[in-house]
C-alpha cells in the first residue's frame, strides 16, 4: 500500500470512535462485526456498543452530552508465526466522552467534546498508562430545515485530536448529508460515504465506502523475531486499517429503532503490530476479503 494512503488512514482511524459518533444521529448502538482473512485462518470478530444521553440545559438549544462505548474483538490468529500469538487473541476497550453543543444562531450549531479510552489486551489484569488514550474536538454543524423531507440537511465542520496518531496538531473532520429526493439520500466524508434508497417508511438500501479499524495497546510487548538475537523490534500496540465498500439493508421498527445489515468486500485491510514510536514492525495480514456487520441502533431522526 502507498506509505502516503497508510499514513492518511491511520490518521483518519486513529480518532475513529469519536468522529464516528459527531458525524451520526445514533443515541445507541449494538453491533457485531465479522470478517475472515483471504488464504489464512485468522479472523476478526468484535461486539460494540455505545449510548449517548442527551441531557438538556436550557430552552435555547443548549445540550450537555455524556457518552460511553465498549468493545470487545478477538482476533483468532491462526497463521504461523515465530512469536506466541495468545497476547493477541482478545482485545477491548471502554470509551467515556463528554459532549457540550449549543446554537450559535438559527442555521449553525457549535459542539466540542472530550473524551478518554482504555483500549488493551489487558494481560496484568489492570490497567496501565499505554492504555489510556485521550481524545478532543470542537465542531460547527450547520442543519438546514426542508420541509419537503422528512430529515433536514446536515454539514459538519471541524477538528479533531488523539494522542494516538503521534502528531502534536488537530486533523480535519469533514461530513455532508442530504436528502434529495424522497426516495434518495446521500453522505460524504469520513468515515462513510454512501448513497442511500428508500423504499418506504420502513425498508431502505445503501451503497457505501467506509472506514473501519481499532487501536489498542499491548501490555506485555514482545519482540517479534525472539529467535533472532540482533533483533531489537518491540511489539507495543495492535492497530487495523480497514477501507470496504458494499451494500447495507436497514429495517425501521419504529421511527426511531432500527436493524441494519452491511455486507461487502475490504479494498484495504492492513492489520499490523507496532512500536511505541507507532512505526510498523509486522504486518498481520493485508489480503482482502469479505466483510459483514448486523446491528440494532436507537436514532433521534
Amino acid at each position: 500500500m502507498n506509505k502516503f494512503v497508510k499514513i492518511f488512514l491511520f490518521l483518519c482511524l486513529a480518532g475513529f470512535g469519536s468522529i464516528a459518533h459527531s458525524q451520526t444521529t445514533d443515541l445507541a448502538r449494538i453491533e457485531y462485526t465479522y470478517f475472515p482473512q483471504s488464504s489464512s485462518d485468522n479472523s476478526f470478530r468484535r461486539f460494540k456498543s455505545f449510548v449517548n444521553f442527551p441531557i438538556k440545559l436550557n430552552d435555547d438549544g443548549a445540550y450537555l452530552i455524556p457518552g460511553v462505548e465498549y468493545q470487545n474483538i478477538n482476533l483468532d490468529y491462526d497463521d504461523p508465526a515465530l512469536f506466541n500469538t495468545s497476547e493477541l487473541e482478545n482485545f477491548q476497550s471502554f470509551s467515556f466522552n463528554l459532549g457540550y453543543t449549543f446554537k450559535l444562531n438559527e442555521d449553525w450549531r457549535f459542539g466540542v467534546e472530550g473524551g478518554v479510552k482504555m483500549a488493551s489486551n489487558f494481560e496484568r489484569s489492570s490497567i496501565i498508562s499505554d492504555d489510556m488514550v485521550y481524545t478532543g474536538a470542537v465542531y460547527f454543524i450547520k442543519i438546514k430545515e426542508d420541509e419537503r423531507y422528512i430529515e433536514p440537511t446536515r454539514l459538519i465542520l471541524g477538528l479533531e485530536y488523539s494522542t494516538t496518531t503521534g502528531i502534536p496538531y488537530p486533523l480535519p473532520v469533514i461530513n455532508y448529508y442530504k436528502r434529495f429526493d424522497p426516495k434518495w439520500s446521500y453522505s460524504l466524508g469520513i468515515p462513510k460515504t454512501n448513497l442511500k434508497y428508500y423504499f418506504n417508511d420502513k425498508n431502505s438500501m445503501q451503497g457505501f465506502i467506509t472506514l473501519d479499524g481499532f487501536f489498542a495497546n499491548i501490555q506485555n510487548n514482545f519482540d517479534i523475531s525472539p529467535n533472532n538475537s540482533s533483533s531489537n523490534a518491540l511489539a507495543d500496540s495492535v492497530s487495523m486499517t480497514i477501507l470496504l465498500s458494499g451494500l447495507g439493508y436497514e429495517y425501521n421498527f419504529t421511527k426511531h429503532i432500527s436493524f441494519y445489515i452491511y455486507g461487502g468486500h475490504t479494498i484495504i485491510n492492513d492489520i499490523r503490530l507496532r512500536d511505541a514510536n507507532l512505526d510498523n514492525v509486522f504486518t498481520i495480514n493485508d489480503k482482502n476479503s469479505f466483510y459483514g456487520r448486523a446491528g440494532l441502533k436507537f436514532n433521534i431522526l
